[in-house]
This record gives C-alpha cells, structure tokens and sequence, in this order.
C-alpha cells in the first residue's frame, strides 16, 4: 500500500473519460488498497484512479470510517431519483475549495467488485452524493462543472489563491 501523488486541478486528466477495466486480480487490489491510502492522507472521503492519473474505472468511498472503505469497479447509474438536494462538494485535486451541487436524493448504480463480480444497489444521502460525483469524475466531468459559471469562476480564483499561499506560507 502506498500514498500515491494526487493530479491537480488543471490537468487534462481529470476532464478526460476512463476506460473500463476488464482484467480483475492482484494488480487491481493493489491499486484500490493505494487509493485507500491517498483517500485518507488527503484527507477526502472519495477518490478515483483518474485523480492519480490511472484513467481506469475505480472509485474508492469511505462515508463511515467504522463500516471502511469500499471499491467500486466500472460503476454506472442506472437510475436516480427526481427529488434533489445541494450538498457541499470537493475534490482531493482541488483541495481548499467547496461548493453546494445539486444532485438527485438517491441512485441506483451497477458495479463490479474487485473479484469481477457484477452488483446492483441503491444508495442515499451522502453515500448517493458521493457515487454521483466519483462516477461524474470517472467519466470526465471534473465537479465544478456542475456549478453555474460565476461560481465556477470564483472556485478556480479560491483554488489559485489556495495554491499560492500554499506554496508562499505567510502571503495571501
């Protein structure tokens, strides 16, 4: 297991499509254990291989530290609900910076496991945000294009800010 180096916003690979992955076994295991790793050194709560620059369909989510995290490999919806709520949002290529999105209440995604195995299941609250935006990243749409322009605009300009006074300590 290692903490792998995350990709930063602006990277082309975070608006770029994933392939889906057909080959299951121990190289798949060791990079879902890696992104576990990266998740929680973040720190974020969701994280996929697009974010380490592996444009393959693989999502990690850990909503509840004491129930773990859990992989989801090719992850599709195949149903959401009509009603919607504004949740914050972020992104670990992002860091410094959220914003309320409007998503559907709940989903109904199809997944593989890391055996292979193919599932259906649905989710709420929380864990139903963070599939939409995983699987949003997986196919190559970076969240903040789920915001209106203007706080688009003013995301990137806190994300720049971010990123000076992290390089600067002490300026602003």
């Amino acid at each position: 297991m290692a903490v792998r180096p995350i990709i930063r916003f602006p990277s082309p690979l975070l608006t770029t499509s994933a392939e889906r992955i057909g080959r299951f076994g121990g190289t798949l295991r060791q990079l879902s254990d890696d992104l576990v790793d990266t998740m929680r050194a973040a720190p974020g709560i969701g994280i996929t291989a697009s974010h380490i620059g592996i444009l393959q369909r693989l999502t990690v989510i850990e909503v509840d530290p004491q129930m773990g995290p859990r992989s989801f490999v090719n992850p599709e919806i195949v149903w959401q609900s009509s009603e919607t709520a504004r949740h914050s949002e972020g992104s670990v290529s992002m860091p410094g910076v959220a914003e309320e999105v409007e998503r559907p209440v709940r989903v109904r995604i199809s997944f593989q496991t890391l055996d292979g195995e193919t599932r259906e299941e649905e989710a709420e609250g929380l864990m139903a945000v963070c599939l939409q935006h995983e699987i949003d990243q997986l196919n190559g749409i970076f969240w903040i294009r789920r915001l209106s322009r203007l706080k688009r605009e003013r995301a990137v300009k806190r994300f720049e800010k971010f990123n000076r006074a992290e390089a600067f300590p002490g300026t602003q």
